[in-house]
């Protein structure tokens, strides 16, 4: 069945992406054992914005696109292992000049263990219920560039490969199904440490619902659908002990995709748009994203 949605959705970077950071993945394809695959991400964004969305030549465009290697491996009935290898291709435009960051991000290592596993029947249909916890950790293997906080203007301090800290996560995934139709809830919290630069990105809490419906055809191939709704908070950053007001917020976003599978194969991808935003105070203002991914099930 299809179990875990937005898993990772506080994963990794805090800031690749928009002021909270995002790591939403959508449904995954159903799998056994074993499942490898390629994930690419766009997102844009606006930072410098001042009072009431006026722009001003500080007001810079940002995109953030990633590609990523992931995994996860079963373990017996109950335990599962995902991770996640990013590497980050980050660029901004401002005034006509257009500066570049390419390079390996944060990866990331999780655990789960499926507390509820339950399937029943009501009259011709098969009702399945699914819970599943989690925890893991990130390492600072992409690179954190101190010099990006400017210290003759305020800035969010997201233009980087990575946090520079080893932060950790905590997920929680529940999925009911009833033949073919299902929803699926997932909240997750991450706790970020201090870097050696002396700057903590804030905490997040991200919460995630989804229905989907699957439609087979002709026994071969499953075409799951999917709408939905995020929502990401984050706590304030702090700088050297002190808090940096141009950072944290909270964004709730919808969301649209669609999973194919066939054979030993999955493709699908998803989109998402602000509904609500207030990042970074409005200094910060995120748009639309998308992902796309081809996956091997094993």
């Amino acid at each position: 069945m299809i179990m875990l949605c937005a898993s990772a959705t506080t994963f990794a970077c805090d800031i690749c992406g928009c002021g909270v950071g995002s790591y939403y993945i959508g449904i995954l394809p159903e799998f056994n054992k074993k499942i490898f695959g390629l994930r690419y991400r766009y997102n844009t964004l606006t930072t410098h914005i001042g009072a009431g969305g006026q722009t001003s030549y500080l007001t810079t465009d940002e995109t953030y696109r990633t590609l990523e290697l992931w995994g996860g491996w079963t373990i017996g009935k109950r335990f599962r292992i995902m991770g996640t290898l990013p590497v980050n291709f980050n660029e901004k435009f401002n005034q006509g000049i257009t500066t570049h960051k390419n390079g390996l991000g944060d990866m990331n290592l999780q655990a789960y263990y499926q507390l509820l596993d339950n399937r029943a029947s009501a009259g011709q249909k098969l009702i399945v219920q699914s819970l599943w916890l989690g925890a893991g950790i990130k390492a600072p293997t992409g690179k954190y560039d101190s010099e990006e906080k400017s210290p003759s203007q305020q800035s969010a301090n997201i233009f980087q490969l990575g946090t520079g800290s080893v932060d950790f996560t905590f997920n929680a995934m529940y999925d009911l199904r009833i033949q073919d139709a299902g929803i699926n809830f997932a909240a997750s919290y991450k706790l970020n440490t201090e870097n050696k630069e002396h700057y903590q990105y804030g905490n997040k809490v991200s919460l995630n619902a989804q229905a989907y419906y699957k439609f087979r055809v002709k026994n071969k191939v499953t075409i799951a659908p999917n709408i939905g709704a995020l929502y990401e908070s984050a706590q304030k950053d702090k700088d050297d002990g002190f808090t940096n007001d141009i950072s944290g917020g909270n964004i709730a976003m919808g969301t649209a995709g669609v999973e194919v599978s066939f054979n030993k194969f999955s493709v699908g991808g998803n989109f998402q748009t602000p509904l609500h935003q207030d990042l970074a105070g409005g200094f910060v203002q995120a748009h639309n994203r998308a992902m796309v991914h081809v996956s091997i099930l094993l």
